[in-house]
Formats: structure tokens, sequence, C-alpha cells
């Protein structure tokens, strides 16, 4: 079994910063004449999960804050955090369980998190058939798909089974084998009994009669800081006032999201997800708003920092517990909510 620990996450960094990325810009606010301080994004994917994102992009808010804008989906954290490092992009979005592992390694200009967009975990549990009255108790003896190890989606869920009685490595079978974003196609063919989901993969095994959401991971597993911004701390340190902006136009996305109907966000963000129809981006929006997916501002706050370390701990993946002021700052996201 492929386990990401600490030392090989940044081994992946490492390996990543020797060569030439192959990331696409997905889209881009703003122009190169709009005279807008050019900045470069890299996110871990792009996901209906992170609509208040898409919606200060498409509401033109960082042009507005004077930023001219440039989204990259990655995919995946390690891929975030090396092109922060080569300086390929100035910010990245992520899991800020990847901003931990670095900084055990002794990194000396490590990634600061400045602001936090989700408060829930993002994904589903999909089995077979709808089950009204799921327990998570009946996981035991079968078999789920589910993510990397080290990785928050896994970790999450992981805390989830131990939350309610359940062992991990001894009271089912969790196939960590397929890579993200698979999942879903895997679980069709596959002998699985669950798969973990995000969207809008859940969704489209709903509508296509192969699989029923049982379980939200997000509403189980309570307030975790599942993803933020951050930027290296020399980057903060030499351009403050982009940070700045930048959290802005993001306490502006939010602001957007937590005062609109599911309707109206999915007609806003719906440039950012051509292929999906209006219909479905509306109903997986109202699911991530059902659960109150979304901060209503950016603070990242102490509370929240310690639970994500108590999750790495029990993960197996904190070698000790690393101070939260050299990992996340407020300083920019209180000026945003003001």
């Amino acid at each position: 079994m492929y386990v990401l620990t600490a030392k090989r996450f940044l081994s992946l960094l490492m390996a990543g910063s020797l060569t030439a990325l192959s990331l696409s810009a997905c889209s881009s606010s703003g122009s190169s004449g709009n005279g807008g301080t050019p900045v470069t994004l890299s996110e871990v994917a792009h996901s209906i999960f992170y609509a208040p994102q898409y919606a200060a992009i498409e509401l033109g808010y960082f042009e507005e804050e004077g930023i001219n804008l440039t989204l990259v989906n990655a995919g995946g954290a390690d891929k975030v955090m090396t092109s922060l490092i080569s300086g390929d992009a100035q910010i990245g979005f992520m899991g800020s369980e990847a901003s931990i592992y670095v900084y055990q390694e002794g990194s000396e200009d490590p990634a600061v998190n400045f602001a936090q967009l989700t408060q829930r975990a993002g994904n589903f549990l999909v089995g077979r058939q709808a089950e009204e009255n799921f327990d998570w108790a009946s996981l035991k003896g079968r078999k789920v798909l589910g993510g990397r190890a080290g990785g928050m989606p896994q970790m999450v869920f992981e805390y989830i089974l131990k939350k309610n009685g359940l062992d991990p490595s001894t009271d089912l079978t969790i196939d960590q084998s397929i890579s993200f974003g698979l999942t879903a196609a895997a679980f069709t063919s596959s002998d699985a009994d669950y798969t973990i989901e995000f969207e809008p993969f859940a969704t489209t095994l709903e509508l296509e009669g192969n699989g029923s959401v049982v379980a939200s991971l997000g509403t189980e597993s309570g307030y975790v800081p599942y993803t933020a911004y951050s930027a290296r701390k020399s980057y903060i340190k030499q351009h403050p006032e982009v940070i700045q902006s930048f959290t802005n136009a993001i306490q502006r996305g939010l602001d957007y999201v937590n005062s609109h109907s599911s309707e109206e966000i999915a007609k806003t963000i719906s440039p950012q997800f051509k292929e999906t129809p209006l219909d479905k981006l509306t109903q997986i929006v109202e699911r991530y708003k059902a659960q109150d997916t979304w901060k209503e501002d950016t603070v990242f706050e102490e509370s929240s920092f310690e639970l994500l370390e108590r999750i790495l701990e029990e993960a197996g993946q904190l070698k000790e517990t690393v101070p939260y002021k050299e990992l996340v700052t407020t300083e920019f996201s209180t000026k945003a909510v003001k």
C-alpha cells in the first residue's frame, strides 16, 4: 500500500521542483491589460466544493481588488506545493496538512496559511443503494474505495471511523490503490460496497443509477479546516498588499455564497463548469450549502489548526506539534472581514 508520509511528501516536492510541471490554466480573472498585479493561483482540484472562489472570479472581485488572476489546476497538494516552491505560483490552495508536512522537514521558507475557505469535508460516502438510516457500524467487514494515505479525504474518513468505534486497519477493507478522480468509475465495476466521492462524482453515480449517497463526511466529521490559501513566508513579507487584496476578494466570494440561493450561485459559477448542466450544478451547490460547507469569514482559527493536527496525529502523520503562529497568520483575514 502506498503511504504518503511527510518525508515522502517532501521527496515528491523535491522531484517536482527539478522537472517542468505540466499544468494547464483552466480559467483566469482579468486581462493582461487591466493594470492589475499578475497572480498565479494553483488549486488542488477544480471542484464545485470551492464555489466561493469561482464566484469571486466570475463576479470580477479580483479585478476590483487590483489582481489579474490566473487559475491553474495542479491536480494534487504535492503539485500545488511544488508550484509554490518553484515560484510558478504565488498562492496555493490546498489542504493545510501539506504546509505542516513541509515544515516538519525543516523548510526555511514554509508555506503560511493566510485564509481558510471550507470548514467541512467535501466528500460523501456512496453505497450501492439508498440507506435511510445509515449506521457507520454497518461498514464493519465491508470494502470501501478510499483515498491516499496522508491526504485529508482519507484521514478524515479514518477520523470518522474511529469516532464510531471502528478500527480502519482491521474492521473493514479500504482500497487505496485507485487514483483520485477515478474511484467513481472504478466503483461501477468493482466489488466494493462503498466509495468515498467528491462532487460531481457522487451526484453522477446517483443520476446514473450506480450508487446512492448514504452519508456526508463533512457533517459527520464536524468543522474541519479542509482547504486554505497559503503563500511562502517570504512572499507574504514582500507582498502584503497582494495577499490582502486576494483575501478581500475571497471574503467577498464567501459573502456572496452565504447570501444567495443555490440557483443563483450555480448560475454565477456555471462558466467554470461548462460540462455540468445547470440543474445538476444547482443540486450539487445545494448539497454543499445545506451542510454549511463554507466559512462566513476567512479567519483560520487556532482551534481549527489544533483539530487538524489531532487528525494528523491519529493518522500517524504528525512527528510533533507545529506552532500555530508558525504556519498561520490571521492578519489579512481579520482586515478583510472589516
